[in-house]
This record gives structure tokens, C-alpha cells and sequence, in this order.
């Protein structure tokens, strides 16, 4: 199993073509109405997951109807929807979880799902939330490459940690070289690359990379 895709009940506006990310999910899973925004797609419906608390009766039928597998859950829990989506994609043991639908809307809602890109690391998979205009992901320290990408040209480097110590960017248009980058610093937001890649490493802390584009 290499990657598991989960649409969440955020915004439709939001949410990017997922057509174009079907040739490389093994599995789809709808949490609360994310599960019709996938049932009225061309796109299968593996997994339908939630309290479905925000559907009319007839809208619960036609997820039913596509679902491969419909698990309804009490709408008084500890768990948010996406989590319950987040606790199946885990039995799937994937190598990465794309995340749609949870950005925008509610902005408590919006800062837990960012959040929980962290529960995904501590798992060992890669978590990746993304939108029409933003890309996130968490990454540990060591060294990456990164390519220019048209979709999402802008790139910013975030602390997720209260430090990040010796991030230095290669190939950025703005380069930097072993510095610490604390939280509230706008130091590493808006970057681009020179080139059509660059690399960053760092040796402490936690980065949010939010690629983006000016939509």
C-alpha cells in the first residue's frame, strides 16, 4: 500500500481536481461529507467514514449506495470525523496520506487538521493537506530536494517547533545559510527557486513547508 487519500467535508471550492490524483491513490476515503463529494464523483469510494451528521437522509443514501465499506459513528465522540478517516487510513499501513476538504471553513477546525500532520508523522508516513492554492507538509531534519512545481511556485518554510536550528536553503532566491528560525519569524515566508530545484537541510526542530501559489 503506498498512498491513501482522504477528502474531508471543507469547502468544494477548495478542493482540487482529484481526478488528477487518482493514478497514484490505492485508496479512497470519504470523511463525513467528503464521502458524497466522492460519491458524486467519477472517483470509487473505498471507505465512508463519520457521524455523517451534516447530510440530509437521502444524501446518506447515495454515499451508502457507492461506499465499498460505510462505518457510521455517534455524532457525540472524542474524535473528529477526520480523525476516525485518519485511524482507517493507518490500518492501511500507506507510505503517504494526501488530505483534501479541511482547510477553510471553521479556523478551529482548519488548525487541528494542520495539526494532525504531526500524529501522521509520528506514524511514519508522510502527510500531505492539500488545496487549490497550498501544499503542507511536515518534514524532520536532514536534507531535501525540492522541485519547482507551477502549481505551486511559492514556497515557504514554517517552524512547527518553538526553534528551527541551521535551516539553510540552496538554490532559493533568497538563500540562507545555518540559521535559526524561531516561531513569528517572517524570515522564510514567500520563497522561490532560482532553478528548476534547490535543496534545504536543517539540524533541529520541526518544519511546516507550505507551497503556494498567488490564486
Amino acid at each position: 500500500m503506498r498512498t491513501v487519500a482522504i477528502v474531508g467535508n471543507g469547502p468544494r471550492d477548495l478542493i482540487p481536481d482529484l481526478a488528477a490524483f487518482n493514478e497514484s491513490v490505492d485508496v479512497w476515503i470519504g470523511a463525513d461529507r467528503g464521502a458524497l463529494t466522492l460519491a458524486e464523483t467519477a472517483i470509487r469510494l473505498d471507505y465512508a467514514v463519520g457521524d455523517f451528521d451534516s447530510m440530509t437522509a437521502g444524501e446518506k443514501e447515495i454515499v451508502q449506495g457507492k461506499a465499498n465499506v460505510f462505518r457510521m459513528y455517534p455524532s457525540e465522540k472524542d474524535q473528529t470525523d477526520l480523525e476516525i478517516a485518519l485511524e482507517q487510513a493507518y490500518e492501511l499501513a500507506p507510505k503517504t496520506i494526501y488530505i483534501f476538504g479541511v482547510t477553510g471553513g471553521r479556523l478551529d477546525h482548519e488548525l487541528i487538521n494542520v495539526q494532525l500532520l504531526h500524529r501522521i508523522m509520528d506514524q511514519g508516513i508522510q502527510g500531505v493537506i492539500i488545496d487549490r492554492q497550498n501544499r503542507l507538509e511536515l518534514v524532520e531534519p536532514g536534507r531535501y530536494e525540492v522541485r519547482h512545481d507551477n502549481q505551486y511556485p511559492t514556497i515557504s518554510f514554517v517552524p512547527f517547533t518553538s526553534c528551527v536550528e541551521g535551516l539553510t536553503l540552496e538554490g532559493f532566491y533568497y538563500p540562507l545559510t545555518d540559521a535559526s528560525v524561531a516561531w513569528g519569524s517572517t524570515l522564510c515566508i514567500s520563497n522561490k527557486l532560482i532553478s528548476n530545484y534547490g535543496t534545504f537541510s536543517y539540524h533541529k526542530g520541526i518544519l511546516l513547508i507550505i507551497k503556494n501559489n498567488d490564486q
